[in-house]
């Protein structure tokens, strides 16, 4: 059975270590290309970088396709040269066009990171977290030309817990996607995989990040911007301004409770050792590692050593009125 294996993050490279295992290969897989995104510019000195399933494939020494857009023609017919029969995909990053659709007489599947129909696009796994899901999981189904719109051919679930963020819950969903693709693909081979509709009416999206995602909204609840910033974590996390500049919170914690009655949101209740508590639309919300502008992430703790940072200011207020002494929240000099 010849295989092409289609992805692109870290998330997808458990997939194809196994489809290169003495598992899959005792059921006739044999995996003779893989396709990924093209390789982007990475670090401060923005030097071309190979994609996690690029560099694992190549560790196999396995021919590596890298298209701009797959839907090219010649990108087509490069991929119809390496003959397969079936085409498994995890998280590639484009949407495959008929053309490809139609190549494999097996037909494609997809490795998706969500519990279909909910959680449909490129962000599932964080887009479940900041909506505080308190499960989500891994489907493997049929290409089609929609939006992960195909039919499902089985799924397994996963929670989430307070504890996890997109870190973890890609760690998770990674080695489970690839767990239920070794339990899925001997039915497939075999003719015994299911084909379930999706029901549309169920359906939702989880598009692609912007920096509008990342932004805190200080009068949510204080569970709502936990859930927020460890969705974003430990890619960006959410942000805010302190003085008028940025403040990145990377790990925070929601308190039980009430913020004192008169405290406005984003208005700082106290900060020392146990972290900065900041007063939100409900509740308390307690930052634990931070990242001011123009400085490496830490602590807060850490950070409240050589900064003024006063009970009072308000972050996300314009510079004139956050209530902070000195540049950005004063940063250096005793509190």
């Amino acid at each position: 059975m010849r295989i092409v294996f289609m992805g692109t993050p870290e998330f997808a490279v458990p997939s194809l270590h196994w489809l290169m295992s003495e598992e899959a290969r005792s059921l006739g897989c044999e995996v003779v290309g893989v396709v990924s995104q093209p390789d982007r510019p990475k670090g401060r000195k923005k030097e071309l970088a190979p994609t996690p399933v690029k560099a694992a494939a190549l560790e196999y020494g396995l021919p590596v396709l890298q298209p701009e857009r797959m839907r090219r023609p010649e990108a087509v017919e490069e991929l119809k040269l390496l003959g397969p029969e079936l085409i498994v995909t995890a998280a590639y990053g484009q949407i495959l066009p008929r053309d490809v659709l139609e190549i494999p007489k097996l037909g494609c599947i997809n490795v998706h990171g969500s519990l279909l129909p909910k959680y449909r696009g490129g962000a599932p796994i964080q887009r479940s977290i900041m909506n505080g899901e308190p499960v989500t999981g891994v489907t493997i189904m049929y290409m089609a030309e929609g939006l992960d719109t195909g039919d499902m051919i089985s799924r397994v679930e996963v929670p989430i817990t307070d504890a996890d963020d997109s870190g973890t819950m890609f760690d998770k969903l990674s080695e489970a996607g690839a767990k239920l693709l070794a339990e899925t693909l001997p039915e497939l081979l075999e003719g015994r995989a299911r084909r379930v509709p999706q029901q549309e009416e169920e359906a939702t999206y989880a598009p692609n990040l912007t920096r509008e995602d990342e932004r805190l909204d200080w009068s949510r609840s204080a569970r709502e911007l936990f859930n927020q910033v460890r969705g974003l974590s430990p890619m960006s996390g959410g942000f805010t301004l302190l003085g008028g500049e940025p403040f990145k919170v990377r790990v925070c914690a929601a308190e039980d409770g009430q913020a004192p009655a008169g405290a406005a949101p984003g208005q700082v209740l106290d900060a020392g050792a146990d972290g900065i508590r900041v007063a939100t639309g409900s509740g308390v919300l307690r930052l634990l590692d931070i990242q001011p502008a123009g400085k490496r992430a830490m602590p807060a703790a850490e950070w409240l050593k050589g900064a003024r940072l006063q009970a009072g200011t308000v972050f996300g207020a314009p510079a004139a009125e956050a209530g902070a002494e000195g540049p950005a929240a004063g940063q250096g000099g005793g509190r």
